[in-house]
C-alpha cells in the first residue's frame, strides 16, 4: 500500500511537470504567471513533504521561504510587469502549440531515460520522482528558446530554477538554508532588473517582443 508521503510527493511532482507543460501550451501571459505560482506552490510542497519525512527543521523553514517567494512574491512582481504590457499574449512563438506539446512530451521521456541511472542508485520514492524535476528543467529551456516575449522568457528562467531546486530537494533532501536564501535572492533581484528593463522597452519601443530589439540592432 502506498504511503501518504509517497502519494503527496508524487502528486506535487505531477503538478510541477503539468505546470511546466502548461507554460508551453498557453499563450496568455497572465496564464503563464498563474502557472508559475502553481509551480512554486508545488515546489514548496515537495520541500515540506521531504521535511516531514526526514524530520528536517531547516528544510521546513526552506519550504516556508519557497512558498512565500516563489508562489507569492515573484508572481506578484510579474503581474506588476504584465500590468504595463499592452500585448497580453505570446502572439507568434517560434514553435506552434501542437509542436510545443509534442516537444514537451518528448523532453519528459528523455528526462526519464537520462535519469534512469539516478533512479537505480536511489530507488526511494523521492529518487523515483527525480526525473520529473529534470523534465521541468528541459521543458523550461525549450520555452526559453522558443518564446519571444520578455515576460515569457522570465517565466522560463524561473522554471529552470524551480526544476533545479526540486531536483535538489528530491535527491539531496534540500540544501542549507543560507544557500537557498542566497539563490532565491539572486533570482528575485534578476526579476526586478528585468522588470525595469521591460518597462524601458515599453517606453522606447512600445512592447516587449525581443524581435523588436533585433530589428533595432539590424
Amino acid at each position: 500500500m502506498t504511503s501518504p508521503y509517497t502519494q503527496v510527493l508524487y502528486a506535487a511532482c505531477g503538478v510541477l511537470v503539468l505546470s511546466a507543460i502548461g507554460v508551453v501550451w498557453r499563450r496568455e501571459l497572465s496564464a503563464l504567471v498563474r502557472l508559475l505560482a502553481v509551480q512554486g506552490a508545488a515546489l514548496a510542497l515537495i520541500a515540506a513533504v521531504q521535511a516531514a519525512h526526514t524530520a528536517g527543521a531547516e528544510l521546513a523553514v526552506i519550504a516556508v521561504v519557497v512558498a512565500a517567494l516563489k508562489a507569492v512574491v515573484l508572481p506578484t512582481v510579474l503581474r506588476r510587469v504584465l500590468a504595463h504590457d499592452d500585448q497580453p499574449r505570446e502572439a507568434t512563438p517560434l514553435v506552434n502549440v501542437t509542436a510545443s506539446l509534442l516537444a514537451a512530451g518528448a523532453l519528459t521521456l528523455a528526462a526519464y531515460a537520462a535519469a534512469r541511472p539516478l533512479v537505480d542508485l536511489d530507488p526511494t520514492p523521492a529518487g523515483r520522482a527525480a526525473p520529473t524535476a529534470l523534465a521541468v528543467v528541459l521543458i523550461a529551456f525549450f520555452a526559453l528558446a522558443t518564446r519571444r516575449r520578455a515576460l515569457s522568457q522570465i517565466v522560463a528562467v524561473l522554471m529552470v530554477d524551480n526544476g533545479i531546486a526540486a531536483l535538489v530537494f528530491l535527491i539531496a533532501a534540500g540544501v542549507p538554508l543560507i544557500v537557498e536564501l542566497g539563490v532565491t535572492a539572486d533570482v528575485l533581484l534578476a526579476v526586478l532588473v528585468l522588470q525595469v528593463l521591460t518597462a524601458r522597452m515599453h517606453a522606447h519601443i512600445g512592447g516587449s517582443d525581443l524581435d523588436d530589439l533585433r530589428e533595432l540592432q539590424d
